[in-house]
């Protein structure tokens, strides 16, 4: 049931909030729904600090890879002291990046300049604890990639990447790899599905955001895990690829992005 270092390449998903309350009840069978699919790893970002224990506890049971960080969409449950608490599990807890951060201009209501105040402090910590960073990415591509030239980070990933060209090229060039799922599945996601077909190699990883950003075969249930080899196959054919020559660049890929050494390599301080 718990997810170990692959001997080989195989299929992680990047980005998966595998403590979602949709999930309840389910999440043995969907870990191992997705072990049979193929998906060797995931990694589990938080979302505010009441989820900080949830993650823990899902790292204790399936030995996921985490994340702590504070989601901008919750921006009501962040309070000062947050950031302190974000401080500590930082310290204590080893997680792999931090995150979820980032920024959110789409859903209405939503204070910006809290939004950027919260940023920044938490770019701040990354940079502290030598930790790369899982970004929230909404119609603020530009204002972001403007706090990471100002507070330079160990790299990380821009999550559901859905950016113009320049800017996949601006957050590649700052280090960061840049997550694509569900969003590829839709044939009228032109500008995604180009970018996933272009875009170089070495800057690519795979998420699902489950159990969000569901795919156009599964609208009306919530998105797995397991969903992530169906992924794999779209961007394999979006750039005629052979799937046995992308899942292990993928891999590296998700590997790097986190500074985490390879399971064949010397273990990373990091857990």
């Amino acid at each position: 049931m718990r997810f170990q270092p692959a001997p080989a390449c195989c299929l992680i998903d990047s980005h998966c909030h595998l403590d979602a309350p949709e999930f309840n009840g389910q999440r043995d069978a969907i870990v191992a729904a997705a072990q049979a699919a193929g998906i060797g790893q995931l990694l589990l970002p938080s979302i505010h600090s009441d989820s900080f224990a949830d993650s823990l506890a899902m790292r204790q049971r399936y030995g996921c890879w985490i994340a702590f960080g504070l989601h901008p969409i919750y921006l009501q449950r962040h309070m000062d002291d947050h950031l302190q608490r974000l401080e500590e599990h930082l310290q204590q807890h080893a997680p792999v990046a931090v995150g979820e951060i980032g920024l959110d201009y789409y859903v209405p209501g939503l204070d910006a300049a809290r939004q950027e105040q919260l940023l920044v402090e938490q770019l701040k910590l990354a940079r502290k604890y030598n930790l790369p960073v899982l970004l929230h990415v909404r119609r603020a591509q530009d204002r972001i990639l403007k706090y990471l030239r100002q507070i330079p980070v160990p790299g990380g990933i821009a999550h559901a990447f859905n950016g113009s060209r320049q800017q996949a090229d601006a957050f590649i060039r700052l280090g960061f790899k840049l997550g694509f799922g569900g969003a590829m599945s839709y044939e009228g996601s032109r500008r995604i599905r180009e970018l996933a077909a272009t875009l170089p190699l070495h800057a690519l990883v795979l998420e699902t955001d489950a159990p969000d950003i569901r795919p156009q075969w599964a609208t009306q249930q919530p998105n797995t895990p397991a969903n992530l080899q169906k992924f794999a196959m779209i961007m394999a054919e979006l750039r005629n690829m052979d799937l046995n020559t992308l899942t292990p660049a993928l891999w590296s890929n998700t590997y790097q992005a986190l500074g985490l050494a390879l399971p064949s390599e010397q273990p990373s301080n990091k857990g």
